[in-house]
């Protein structure tokens, strides 16, 4: 997946999660829950462009690196909805698919870029 594509598929996710937080009950735990999931949610797109920006290899696979933790901690966030019974599991399937998605592009892309730094060191050496 190329870049443009991945950043507005990320964006898209940052919509989808602000939507769902906006439906939530207006209960303490929702509230709760919802705002960590509305920040993790909302950083995930806004930390790939970071990386997207990146000084270096390393720069770049850092800032990745926070892409993949906020989209894992959405995960989680999710979970605890679910679990608490503030929203049916159902509701959260495509949402936490994506997010999934999200994780498991993320970590192939940091697998390629330190396997690319390992070839340049080795090529230097």
């Amino acid at each position: 997946m190329d870049e443009k594509t991945f950043k507005e598929r990320t964006r898209k996710f940052a919509i989808a999660v602000v939507e769902l937080v906006e439906s939530l009950p207006r209960t303490r735990t929702a509230e709760v829950l919802g705002k960590q999931l509305l920040r993790a949610g909302t950083s995930v797109g806004a930390n790939y462009r970071a990386a997207c920006r990146g000084r270096s290899l390393v720069d770049v696979v850092a800032k990745l690196g926070i892409v993949e933790e906020e989209a894992d901690e959405c995960i989680y966030w999710m979970e605890l909805l679910s679990d608490s019974g503030v929203v049916p599991s159902d509701r959260l399937a495509v949402l936490k698919k994506e997010a999934n998605e999200i994780v498991a592009m993320t970590v192939a892309s940091i697998k390629t870029l330190r396997s690319r730094r390992t070839q340049t060191d080795q090529a230097a050496a």
